[in-house]
């Protein structure tokens, strides 16, 4: 039976990596058997909660050998990643610096979620609505320790479903 959430608690970034390694495993997984699909990805989680650090570890997890940024005054950084001869596209959402949605709604990344790969959304509140439905939503809480974090995944589609079940089974 699919469950479509569950809670991983991080002691380091080290834990961090990995879980981030295992999601960009799962999402491998997926692209080589579809190389057509799309998933919208939320990073939720307060400020200094580790969302950039853990889209950092998802990306390189996924074979990006460049450096990974924060898009936090680009409002986006795209990462091409090249599964089996095929170009899919990972963009890397930050709008913490939009002051209202009509900002998301102009910006012109819309068409981002209609290509083959995921667009991975940090600060997903700010675009209050405006933004397509997320097949996985990622909440991270930080822990009493500076690395230490409470992960917890949600599927709300059946592709995240499949996504979250192969992470488990990793």
């Amino acid at each position: 039976m699919a469950q479509n959430s569950f809670t991983q608690h991080c002691r380091q970034e080290a834990d961090t990596a990995a879980l981030a390694q295992k999601l960009a495993s799962s999402l491998g997984h997926l692209f080589q058997a579809n190389q057509s699909v799309h998933l919208n990805i939320s990073l939720e989680g307060d400020l200094g909660a580790g969302k950039t650090t853990f889209a950092r570890h998802l990306i390189q997890g996924l074979g990006y050998g460049g450096r990974v940024k924060s898009p936090t005054y680009t409002l986006c950084e795209p990462y091409p990643l090249i599964i089996d001869s095929k170009t899919l596209a990972i963009n890397h959402f930050d709008l913490y610096r939009m002051r209202d949605p009509l900002e998301w709604q102009e910006s012109g990344f819309a068409e981002h979620f209609d290509e083959p790969g995921f667009c991975l959304v940090e600060w997903p509140e700010k675009a209050e609505g405006t933004l397509p439905a997320f097949d996985i939503e990622i909440h991270l809480m930080a822990g009493t320790n500076e690395n230490e974090r409470n992960i917890t995944f949600q599927a709300n589609s059946s592709q995240g479903i499949i996504v979250l079940e192969k992470m488990r089974i990793q």
